[in-house]
């Protein structure tokens, strides 16, 4: 895909399906020598299955399909593995780095002629579970305010790593890997998405200068650099965006992440849990006023977002309790044109953040930002369409089920809405109706009961059994 000045967000296709993945593999993984000496990183034995496996089953979840591996260390057993990708529905091309390690940004130079117009780059040592279509859209939206790249962002205090971003409110202040800076909050999450033209011989010789090395390599010679110089020139030119994520991401760079990511697996992929679906506003928001429509609607702007008091508790509580915790909320804001989507996913991050500070991980947001007519004032005209995730089809709430171990038969669906309670029993869970069932609702619940009905999300969150106690019992 290329970006022309002057295009809008609507002329463009960015379905996953359609963008090119490319994953680092290169790396010796010298820290994991017992595990690393017969074979590379991203085969290394995690329950059972090559670490890879894990992050290869996420990302076809968000329905990529092209994949550009980048491989150096015993790179013939990453090819023997995953071949062509074809018996996994998908396609995989290689490249090799070579007899020389080039670094993460000669690695991506040296496979120029097998990249994409625009690409995502990850690494194949990292688990990163984050909503890839919001990276994706963000991207683009990005390039339409003439930004060359984007940048996932984590508010980490120095948790996982040291910090190495300064934010100025929600873009990219300032990357730096090398020279930390005490107002660094946030982390390169590791989750990039760049313009093919940054990886140019002329770009490149005038941001390398004085730390490029070259080197010959199967008789080409070529680039050896970090790629962690791209991105700070490119924060310092202000030509990258950023796309906050709230989730933490695991790494084996070590013998004890591994442990880590290993006990993550087994409780996430191989063991069943319950989880609580719930709706946004209403239930956890107040709905304001809008002037435009004069009708009470869901918040279109950050400062209209305004959660309820017990909202936080209730989230806890339901937490504590041993259960998953994903938001399901239909927003159509854009689609009418009352909003961007850009607002839309703001505040579902500002959110999250939120409830992080507060030590409360959701474990996922599933927005359906579509609507089936066009209003004269849509402008972003790829979210006009009839879909499975806009409630009441449960398409929201069966997002995780290919990625989430759920016992959806222990599971509920909190909400304000008739359209909540249908959704929940069409995905076979519990509901659990928050206010009064007035003739309106009646009519359109028709035969279909909630099984509960309370006034609000902590009267919710006191009757869902506590799972913690089953298992004790």
């Amino acid at each position: 895909m290329v970006w022309f000045p002057g295009e809008k967000m609507s002329d463009y296709n960015t379905d996953t399906e359609n963008i090119q993945i490319v994953v680092l593999m290169g790396g010796l993984g010298t820290r994991l020598k017992e595990f690393t000496k017969e074979c590379p990183k991203p085969l290394v034995d995690v329950e059972g299955r090559p670490f890879f496996d894990y992050s290869l089953k996420l990302l076809m979840h968000h329905g990529f399909r092209k994949f550009l591996f980048l491989i150096g260390y015993r790179a013939e057993m990453i090819e023997e593995y995953y071949g062509d990708g074809s018996r996994l529905g998908i396609s995989i091309t290689y490249c090799y780095d070579g007899k020389e390690l080039l670094g993460t940004g000669g690695a991506v130079k040296r496979a120029y002629d097998l990249l994409e117009d625009d690409f995502l780059l990850m690494y194949g040592d990292s688990f990163m579970d984050i909503d890839y279509e919001e990276t994706v859209y963000r991207y683009f939206e990005g390039k339409q305010r003439g930004m060359k790249a984007l940048m996932t962002v984590l508010k980490n205090g120095n948790r996982f790593d040291k910090s190495n971003v300064i934010m100025n409110g929600r873009e990219i202040e300032l990357y730096d890997k090398r020279d930390i800076k005490p107002e660094m909050d946030y982390i390169d999450y590791g989750v990039c998405m760049y313009s093919k033209e940054l990886f140019e011989d002329d770009y490149l010789e005038s941001i390398l200068s004085g730390g490029k090395e070259r080197e010959q390599t199967d008789g080409k010679t070529v680039l050896k650099f970090d790629i962690a110089v791209l991105q700070k020139q490119l924060s310092l030119d202000k030509k990258i965006t950023a796309h906050i994520v709230t989730k933490r991401f695991y790494e084996i760079g070590s013998p004890e992440s591994l442990n880590e990511f290993r006990s993550y697996v087994k409780h996430r992929f191989n063991e069943s849990h319950p989880a609580v679906f719930i709706d946004r506003d209403g239930v956890l928001n107040e709905i304001v006023f809008n002037d435009d429509t004069e009708q009470m609607d869901s918040p279109q702007k950050l400062s209209e977002f305004k959660p309820f008091p017990e909202a936080e508790d209730a989230l806890r509580r339901i937490k504590e309790k041993g259960y998953y915790v994903f938001l399901a909320t239909n927003q159509p804001g854009a689609a009418k044109g009352k909003s961007s989507l850009k607002t839309l996913y703001d505040i579902n991050t500002l959110f999250a953040e939120q409830l992080s500070d507060k030590g409360i991980d959701i474990d996922g947001i599933f927005m359906c930002p579509h609507y089936p007519k066009m209003s004269e004032y849509t402008k972003e005209k790829f979210l006009i369409k009839t879909c499975d995730c806009r409630k009441p089809k449960p398409g929201l709430l069966l997002k995780p089920k290919d990625i989430c171990n759920i016992d959806y038969d222990n599971s509920y669906m909190i909400g304000d809405s008739f359209t909540d309670i249908v959704a929940g029993q069409a995905a076979g869970v519990k509901t659990v109706y928050i206010g009064e069932l007035k003739c309106d609702a009646c009519k359109k619940l028709c035969d279909i009961d909630p099984d509960h009905i309370v006034h609000n999300v902590s009267e919710a969150a006191d009757i869902i059994p506590d799972r913690n106690q089953a298992v004790i019992r």
